[in-house]
């Protein structure tokens, strides 16, 4: 059977940004705080840029977890936010599904806190009902590598795509002839390096 490139299409995407606690940020330990925070704003902006359905939810969030990063509901006032009471894997919330199953999106991309439970288990859930499931891998963390690369491996199995946020951006993009300013305005902002290209193609164009 022939290599299929299955693309992401920002008409058929919704994003589920699972458990980005402040509580649970700290068991991060596969990203630096900073990098961690940057990558998760950024596939908040890049979601944002292209009108992307966005789910939130927290799991336990009165306990030890901890609330929400303030900065994605800010970023996200009126998207489906749901608080689950107890349940760890989040695709056994029923009104979260539904939500899901409500945006009547055949991609989903998933980020969340940790790894290897917040993102793994919808993740394997979302494929065996039949999604199309993309993983965004630096807006993602977990204790370390070996755990983290554990769990890749195993979503990877399952049939999901493995991408990092820029990936993410730029597959939606497709072509810099939609715009230039406004998505490389996005790049820059969490990218120095970035910030030093656009500059420069800007200075030139002025």
């Amino acid at each position: 059977m022939a290599f299929q490139y299955n693309r992401l299409d920002k008409d058929d995407v919704a994003l589920l940004m699972v458990d980005h606690q402040s509580g649970l940020l700290s068991l991060v330990r596969d990203f630096s705080p900073d990098d961690f925070k940057n990558n998760v704003l950024a596939l908040a902006d890049i979601a944002k840029f292209f009108d992307i359905p966005t789910i939130l939810t927290t799991s336990f969030e009165d306990g030890p977890n901890g609330p929400m990063v303030p900065e994605l509901k800010e970023t996200f006032p009126d998207a489906p936010y749901f608080p689950r009471p107890g349940q760890i894997n989040c695709w056994d919330n029923e009104d979260f599904v539904k939500a899901v199953k409500a945006t009547g999106k055949k991609q989903l991309l998933i980020a969340g806190v940790v790894t290897d439970v917040c993102v793994t288990f919808p993740a394997l859930s979302a494929l065996e009902e039949g999604y199309e499931v993309f993983v965004v891998t630096d807006a993602s963390g977990t204790f370390n590598p070996v755990t983290r690369d554990t769990a890749w491996r195993r979503m990877e199995q399952g049939g999901a795509q493995l991408m990092n946020w820029f990936a993410v951006g730029c597959e939606l993009h497709r072509d810099w002839r939609n715009d230039i300013e406004g998505f490389g305005g996005i790049l820059a902002k969490h990218l120095p390096h970035y910030a030093n290209l656009m500059q420069s193609f800007t200075a030139q164009k002025g």
